[in-house]
């Protein structure tokens, strides 16, 4: 694939399957995705310099053995909103995605959205670079068809509106975040995010409700551990939390951040996209409570 050519897979959607969320599957009224970075799950998990995200884990969820898909960053980042990597293997910045994604479906099932960048100066921004703000950890505007169109793009935020959002009680069904390379782990230490995550959690599951849903994941990890036939991206942390996550869960089947789009899918009744529809992909539906 040549660097600045659109990846055209809209026709493409290996493994796609239905939704198939049982019965027993707890209603969610809303959902929040948090991307931190480049950090192995033995350097959070069990890290005294990560003491909120310690006290999440023993309290909620969490997937002991979940694998980021790749290095670097973006395909990671896209795999979470299309459920594939679309043969990006790189961060670029002038590379798109020509293809269906989890906007696509919402938009179709009329759940609003909306994604919050730490550091970006301004709405549907899609220059490269921007102080502590990378355009490679902002999946959005790689999709032709949120970045080409006002309506959509226009719901890409700095992250300041979500402050704004949470305290006017305005915050739509599925809220995204993405932390600054300094908040995310990137380019700070655990500590650092830790404190971000304690200064930004607790108020967002308040403002989502007792029928919210938090997914806390990173990108990848530093190794090239991997499992569930696609991912060799790192052994990651990834919990669940808020009011609908059994207490003290754990799910010790191999998973994978396509994991995460198929749980979304199954808890809204949506299609599985691509890879996320693949037996070889697990739900994280177990670690929630029944309806």
């Amino acid at each position: 694939m040549s660097r600045g050519a659109a990846v055209v897979l809209g026709a493409l959607a290996l493994c796609v399957l239905p939704s198939a969320a049982g019965a027993s599957t707890p209603r969610v009224s809303h959902i929040a995705v948090i991307v931190m970075e480049n950090t192995e799950y033995g350097s959070v998990i069990g890290n005294s310099n990560a003491p909120f995200v310690n006290k999440l884990a023993r309290r909620y969820g969490l997937a002991t053995r979940f694998y980021g898909l790749a290095h670097p960053s973006l395909p990671n980042y896209l795999a979470l909103l299309g459920g594939s990597t679309f043969g990006i293997a790189d961060d670029c910045d002038d590379c798109s995605v020509n293809a269906s994604n989890l906007m696509d479906q919402l938009d179709a099932a009329h759940i609003s959205w909306k994604a919050y960048m730490e550091g970006m100066p301004q709405r549907c921004f899609q220059s490269a670079n921007s102080g502590m703000y990378t355009k490679h950890h902002n999946p959005f505007v790689y999709f032709e068809d949120i970045a080409g169109k006002n309506d959509r793009c226009s719901r890409v935020v700095p992250a300041d509106e979500l402050t704004r959002d949470m305290a006017a009680g305005t915050l739509p069904r599925f809220v995204w975040v993405t932390p600054d390379k300094c908040h995310d782990m990137h380019d700070c230490s655990v500590a650092t995010g830790d404190r971000y995550l304690a200064g930004l959690v607790s108020r967002l599951i308040r403002a989502l409700g007792n029928h919210g849903l938090v997914f806390l994941t990173w990108d990848e990890g530093t190794t090239d551990d991997g499992c569930c036939s696609f991912a060799a991206g790192g052994h990651i942390a990834t919990l669940l939390i808020g009011g609908l996550v059994r207490h003290g869960a754990r799910l010790a089947r191999p998973a994978d951040h396509y994991s995460i789009l198929r749980t979304i899918a199954d808890l809204w009744h949506l299609p599985r996209l691509r890879q996320a529809g693949c037996a070889c992909t697990p739900s994280l539906v177990p670690l929630l409570k029944a309806r």
